[in-house]
């Protein structure tokens, strides 16, 4: 049969992030396992080749580039809309959480966050309309909806009244490279991107909900608290609305201890992750968090928020929670994390076995299990 797919978030070059990273990796597993048919990328823009994963696959570029509310219309509407109607697959997927609402084909649509409905003021007032209109209808239009988490799977259920047994959850996972790094090996990280200092660790884009703007804050209390000198990195790009993030910086006492690197490549984020004290990751809300699997794998403690998706993430005993509203109480989880080695050892311990919960194979089989159940009715 044939599977239409909307692939716009595999962006040309090394710029995959949350979205990107579960279409990559459950894509990739599903052209190879099902070599028996056929699949359909619509990309909205010219793409890498090495996205198409097999002889299976066929890249369509529809247009108008899809970065902007007006286009999204344009795009999802328009463009996807009239290529379903002259090709007529058997089913369309999109791993992104937008669809189009102009077709009769079956759509199987994976949500990764309703953030929008709980923080509007964290995106701008023009897709905050888009979202508001268009969410909840591409949720009624489509046949299967897949949550990547059980927390986002109850937000569906409690936001929009869906019935939960049309919802499947599809977990994210961490690449295989994420590993445990040498114990030898970690003093060149340190002396590369901390001074040769101990470090906390953060991983994401730099936009409103990620909360950096209390981490700094929290950073900045506990090194006056505690005199340490481990220092705090931050990795990853520049995203929306992020001058709040910049204005608490540069008011920072140490802002000297702190590393902006943006982005870094994969096996520099491998080393990152092995080489730091703690990993602080904490979101005000979040549909999953892969850095705190990627952490856990990496044999590096974790300290994460207490709501949303997080502790179901984390696991029980898997990391440190903290309140991500309380500036005093993450400060007071960093103080704990830097000077308590056998709290840093139990996390560990703890967040390597739970980080075997989660595969991108079990991912990609459970995507496909939504996929036949559309397509079954």
């Amino acid at each position: 049969m044939d599977i239409a797919v909307n692939t716009r978030f595999l962006l040309p070059g090394d710029q995959l992030e949350g979205i990107g990273r579960f279409t990559f990796e459950t894509l990739r597993r599903l052209v190879q396992q099902h070599p028996e048919h056929r699949f359909h990328f619509l990309f909205d823009r010219p793409f890498d080749q090495r996205y198409l994963f097999g002889p299976n696959v066929t890249g369509h570029v529809l247009s108008p580039p899809a970065r902007h509310p007006l286009l999204f219309v344009a795009w999802f509407e328009g463009a996807v809309a009239a290529w379903l109607r002259r090709h007529r697959p058997a089913v369309l997927l999109s791993t992104d959480g937008f669809t189009t609402l102009r077709t009769t084909v079956p759509r199987v649509t994976v949500v990764h966050d309703l953030a929008f409905e709980h923080f509007p003021q964290d995106v701008s007032w023009l897709v905050r309309q888009y979202y508001h209109y268009f969410f909840p209808r591409f949720v009624r239009a489509s046949r299967r909806l897949v949550a990547v988490s059980e927390a986002t799977r109850q937000d569906l259920v409690q936001t929009y009244g869906v019935d939960a047994a049309r919802i499947d959850v599809a977990y994210n996972a961490a690449d295989a490279h994420f590993r445990p790094l040498p114990e030898a090996a970690q003093p060149a990280v340190r002396a590369q991107f901390s001074g040769g200092r101990p470090y906390v660790l953060f991983v994401g884009a730099l936009q409103p909900r990620k909360n950096l703007v209390n981490l700094l804050r929290a950073f900045d209390a506990f090194k006056t608290q505690s005199g340490s000198d481990t220092q705090l990195l931050i990795v990853g790009r520049k995203a929306w609305k992020a001058g709040p993030i910049f204005d608490v910086y540069q008011q920072m006492q140490h802002q000297a201890s702190v590393h902006l690197t943006g982005r870094v490549t994969d096996e520099e984020l491998t080393q990152l992750y092995g080489a730091a004290r703690a990993c602080a990751y904490v979101p005000y809300f979040e549909g999953f968090g892969i850095p705190i699997v990627e952490a856990q794998q990496s044999g590096c403690p974790v300290l994460t928020s207490d709501r949303s998706s997080m502790p179901e993430v984390a696991g029980p005993g898997g990391a440190l929670l903290a309140d991500p509203f309380s500036v005093p109480e993450l400060a007071a989880a960093l103080a704990q994390l830097d000077s308590d080695p056998e709290l840093r050892a139990r996390l560990i311990q703890q967040g390597l076995v739970n980080s075997q919960r989660f595969s991108w194979d079990e991912s990609a089989r459970r995507l496909w299990s939504s996929i036949k159940a559309a397509l079954a009715g």
